[in-house]
Formats: C-alpha cells, structure tokens, sequence
C-alpha cells in the first residue's frame, strides 16, 4: 500500500546535476518522495554550482523537466561571480522574483530548503498569503546568519536583517527541519523557535556503498606516486572552506621534502586564487570534477581525506562532504575549530583526528602521523563505514521525512501504516 498522491512542492536554488553541496540531498529527497507516491515538484534554477556559471545546454528563461518521476522546472536567475556581498544578495532575490511570479498550483504541503535566505523568505511570504492552510516546512541546511558572522563576509547592520528575515523564516513555517541535533538547539535558542516545532532528520551520503578498488590502479591512473601520501579534499573551494591553510601546509612539506600531495578536487569561487597561491609547488594538486565512479575511487584511494574549515567557522553548516567520506571508509583529518560541529561529528564517529583550523603545521603533522600509524588509520577507516550505514542512511531520513510530512498534510481516508513499503520498488 502506498500513500495517497499528495502533491509536495519543493523550492530550492540548487538541484541536479549540481554534483555537490544542498543539491544532492535536494534532488535524493524528491526521488524519494515520487518513489513514495508523492506527486513531486521542484521549482529551481539552472545547475550552476560550484563554479558560479550555468552549465552548458541550460540557461534558458524557464525549463521542463521530468527526471526520476519528479516535475522539475528551472527558472533563469541571475549567477553572480563572484558569489559575494550585494551580488549573493542579489542571486537569491533574483530567484525568489522568479518564484513569486511562477504559479505554483495546488501544493498540499511546500517545503523551502534554505540556506538561501532571501528567496527562501519571499517564498514563504507568498505560502503564507497565497497557501495559508497549506503546512510550509523550511528545511535548513546551513544557519545563514551564523555563516555570514562565522566566515566574516557581513557584520552590524547587514547581519542584524538578515537575522532578522531568518528568524522570520523559521517562525513562519510550521515545521523547521534541521541536520544536526546542534542545529535544533540553535534554531530554538537564537530564533524562540518551540522545540517541538523543529525536527532533526540527518543528512546521508549520496554515493552508494564504496565499491571494491583496485587501489594501485587507481593511484596510477590519477598519478599519485607509491609511498606519497594523499591527502584529498574533495567538494567546493569557497569562503567557508579557508583553503589558504592547506596550501600553507603543502608549503611547509615542500620545504620540508615531505612525500605528501594535497589534492583539491573540485571547483567553487576560491579556485583561481588557490591555484595563484600554489603556484611552483609540487606537494599540492587541483582535480575537476569526477563523475561519480571516479570520484568514489578517488575517495577510497586517497590515504586520508581532509576537512578545512576558516577560523572561526564552528556551528554554521555540517559539510556535506563528510558522508561520502565517512561511506569511502578512508580515515578523516579536519582542520576546523576543535569545539564545533564538525569536530563534534568526527569524534562522534570516531573516524578521523581534529586540528585547530589555520594551524598549516599541525595540519601536516596530523597527516605524516596518520600515515604512520596504520592500526589507528584502520579504526577510522572501519569506524566511519559503521556510522555511515547506521547513522547516515538515506531510506531511513526519507522515511522520517515522509512521516512528518503526513502527519502535517490534513488526512483524508488515509492509511498510514506503510510509509516506506514503495522505497524498494
């Protein structure tokens, strides 16, 4: 049996085939909920994250799709590049002008995935006047106001209204769904939100279980050395991430004639000036993206997959990228403030060693010893692949988000006894 075909609508500014961040998750829960019976719909933009250009083929005023059972369309926003200040501002009110003007049909329940704050509270505001009897949930990824003082991007004024339409935000909807339990306390304390009004359903790692890799082929084929340790950092290279501390690091072991490589997969808006900064050094390396097959032997070929986190950074977003890391089973090392969320995760797990962020020095040393000392390298190793299927499992966050869901959504003759019995078919 099956739920009954209530209509969800999703607003999100990323969605696939965005490769990384909020998209993956976005467009892993829709599946899952067209999967469960939901009439599915999304209302987003082109794909343009992390290198803040529209990918090729897209940029169209607006785009039907129907992908895996969910309606996507996509409304033309503008892109900023760099992604900072006024012009951030100025993207996610582009794409909530783009929503308030969409027709969004008869939703019966509309969930907004924020961490883009303007389009996100312009979208409540017409749920709230437009859909009143409808339940809105907010689903937070990242704490928006926290990361614009975490990572110094804003301060004074500018953070105070945006504190401020946040915290509207979240008030306004009925349910505010949270990925860590260190979010909820936060959202309850710095915005009055009642607990009981705020759910926490954890994030999951979007790869599928690490397959078998034939490790030296793989090191060869990438061409990474034998006896080299690698160091991977795989996801977007932005503000948050303060990555002139890895290539600090790569510096010192260059000098040092350490026979460590630090590899940056990925893109995103700090690219450029990374690559400037690293120029002459040969302890240090930039991917492109990988398709999904590559990039999971990527992962499981590395000898340690890193974490680098901006001082100061501590309670604003858990990285996505820790779930795919903890699902490739390679032991962690994280750069980022030793009394915050992810040091909290990764402890919590027990799957990878925690460094103060912008200490270049004790990044490298964490490294060399961790590369001495396999017995601890196998625990993490062991240890993050049990966290992975026990904590981080995507049918199981599906499910307590089709529950929720259903109990919001007024019933209607509804049997509610088989939530998840369409998630196998």
């Amino acid at each position: 049996m099956t739920p009954p075909s209530d209509d969800v609508l999703m607003l999100g500014m990323n969605y696939p085939p965005e490769p990384t961040g909020i998209s993956p998750y976005t467009g892993a829960m829709a599946r899952g909920l067209a999967r469960r019976g939901f009439i599915t719909r999304v209302l987003t933009t082109h794909p343009h994250y992390p290198d803040w250009k529209v990918k090729p083929g897209y940029g169209q005023w607006s785009r039907n799709e129907h992908l895996d059972g969910v309606d996507v369309t996509r409304l033309k926003h503008y892109v900023p590049n760099p992604p900072k200040g006024i012009r951030r501002l100025a993207s996610e009110a582009s794409f909530g002008a783009r929503l308030l003007a969409q027709r969004w049909g008869s939703p019966n329940a509309i969930v907004v995935v924020s961490p883009a704050l303007v389009s996100s509270w312009l979208a409540s505001v017409k749920a709230k006047l437009l859909h009143r009897k409808t339940p809105l949930i907010v689903w937070v990824q990242d704490l928006y106001t926290l990361g614009l003082s975490e990572t110094g991007q804003a301060s004074g004024l500018v953070v105070k209204v945006m504190a401020a339409l946040e915290g509207a935000l979240l008030r306004r909807a009925d349910t505010v769904v949270v990925i860590h339990d260190r979010f909820a306390a936060r959202v309850s304390q710095d915005f009055d939100i009642p607990r009981e009004r705020i759910e926490v359903i954890r994030n999951w790692t979007h790869l599928p279980p690490a397959p078998d890799v034939d490790v030296a082929h793989a090191r060869s084929r990438f061409g990474w050395q034998d006896g080299e340790t690698i160091v991977l950092h795989a996801g977007n290279m932005g503000v948050k991430q303060g990555l002139g501390n890895v290539v600090d690091a790569a510096r010192i072991a260059e000098q040092r004639g350490d026979r460590v490589r630090f590899v940056m997969l990925g893109g995103g808006s700090e690219l450029a000036s990374l690559k400037a900064q690293s120029v002459g050094l040969s302890t240090i390396e930039f991917m492109a993206p990988l398709d999904d097959d590559d990039f999971a032997a990527a992962l499981a070929s590395a000898d340690c997959l890193l974490v680098n986190e901006l001082p100061g950074v501590a309670e604003m977003a858990v990285p996505s990228k820790l779930t795919s890391y903890f699902s490739a089973g390679r032991p962690v090392v994280a750069a980022t403030d030793v009394t915050g969320i992810t040091a909290d995760e990764i402890r919590t797990a027990d799957a990878g060693v925690v460094v103060p962020a912008g200490q270049p020095h004790a990044l490298l040393e964490a490294v060399t010893a961790l590369a001495s000392d396999e017995d601890q390298a196998q625990r993490f190793r062991a240890n993050g692949r049990h966290y992975r299927s026990t904590v981080l499992d995507e049918e199981s966050a599906i499910d307590h988000f089709t529950q929720m869901l259903m109990r919001l959504i007024p019933s209607k003759n509804r049997i509610t006894d088989a939530v998840s019995t369409t998630a196998s078919n």
